[in-house]
């Protein structure tokens, strides 16, 4: 079995769920299906939820996401946690770590 297309599948327009990439033909989005998988839904109970969505859409949806992950720098979301003063005898200001 090869990889789906997704760029038959998705689609990005500024004027559908805020420029989201989304499921053809939805305004399902590509982050729902592949958070919906994360929290271990499986691809059948996805297709419960949303009847509309077909096992290639799924499919379609993680090969996006596998593109954008290939594709896109990463950085992580929080910074680290600092262990101490930036200078030693000089307090941090409020607010920061």
């Amino acid at each position: 079995m090869g990889r789906v297309r997704w760029q038959e599948r998705i689609v990005i327009a500024p004027d559908l769920h805020h420029g989201d990439p989304c499921i053809k033909g939805t305004r399902i989005p590509v982050a729902m299906v592949i958070g919906s998988l994360a929290d271990g839904m499986t691809p059948e109970e996805i297709q419960e939820a949303f009847p509309q969505l077909t096992g290639e859409d799924i499919r379609a949806a993680l090969a996006y996401a596998a593109d954008v992950v290939h594709r896109d720098v990463l950085a992580p979301l929080l910074p680290p946690p600092m262990t101490s003063l930036p200078y030693p005898g000089i307090p941090r200001p409020p607010g920061q770590w």
